[in-house]
């Protein structure tokens, strides 16, 4: 796992809006209702990850974990004698048109071991990733598919259905969560009335508001977990005027406040 740890670093070290994550701690990290807006492929690099209530599924270093589009998922991340480390890829629902059949059953997730060729395949896809154009990177996210599923794992094919209205709504916000799109304009990206975008949201159990906040916080939480910038400076990426509100609202969803996550990304100075 070293290999893609060490193609990680580099890559995050030199280039900007990557279609990958590294994520990484020191000391344990506790998240509650953590959305997945879209499938997203978690390897474990170092350490161990516990999802739900309960910590029922346990992904222990050198495996991956698939998760299909959850509404929010409990999780914790636990360091070793060292650190936590996982890198994260997320997909679109594009990516699985040539997967999705009918007789493969709607999956929460799929588990498994990173095996040598999945270890190659995302190392490339990195790699392409720095180099190529933006509208390439699919390309390489279908070949880690076509593997997985060619590998024992044809379940991937059910970890995805097409996108409801919040699922839509919430690509479109996380775009510029500075925009603050109402939703006269929400709607017309989408070629539907107002009353029937709230309507139909309605019926999904949730609102437009909800999906803004939503929106906002994910991204704080991205930020706060790969980066070091001021917790301030993030407030303003997610359009909070005040760091404080910012704060309450984050430990509100999660919760631990930004800095109680920040400090579970730093070794303390003696």
């Amino acid at each position: 796992m070293s290999g893609l740890m060490t193609t990680a670093q580099g890559i995050l070290a030199t280039h900007e809006a990557l279609p990958f994550s590294l994520y990484s701690s020191v000391k344990e990290q506790r998240l509650f209702n953590v959305a997945i807006t879209k499938p997203l492929l978690i390897l474990v690099l170092g350490g161990q990850k516990k999802l739900g209530k309960t910590g029922e599924i346990i992904c222990a270093p050198g495996s991956f974990i698939f998760l299909s589009n959850h509404p929010t998922i409990d999780m914790r991340n636990i360091p070793n004698s060292a650190h936590y480390m996982a890198l994260l890829i997320e997909f679109d629902y594009e990516d699985f048109e040539s997967l999705t059949f009918s007789s493969i059953p709607k999956q929460a997730y799929v588990q498994g071991v990173i095996d040598p060729a999945l270890e190659k395949s995302v190392s490339q896809f990195m790699e392409w990733s720095a180099v190529a154009p933006s509208e390439l990177w699919p390309m390489r996210r279908r070949e880690i598919l076509q593997l997985l599923h060619l590998s024992g794992y044809p379940e991937v094919g059910g970890l995805v259905e097409a996108p409801s209205l919040r699922h839509q709504l919430n690509a479109i916000l996380a775009e510029d969560v500075l925009q603050d799109l109402d939703a006269p304009a929400l709607s017309s990206r989408l070629a539907m009335s107002e009353s029937t975008l709230r309507r139909k949201l309605k019926a999904e159990g949730t609102n437009l508001q909800t999906l803004k906040d939503d929106a906002k916080l994910n991204l704080g939480l991205h930020l706060i977990q790969t980066s070091m910038a001021p917790i301030g400076h993030i407030a303003d990426q997610c359009g909070y005027h005040s760091q404080a509100r910012f704060s309450e609202r984050f430990k509100q969803r999660f919760g631990l406040s930004p800095s109680e996550l920040r400090k579970t990304r730093l070794h303390e100075s003696g």
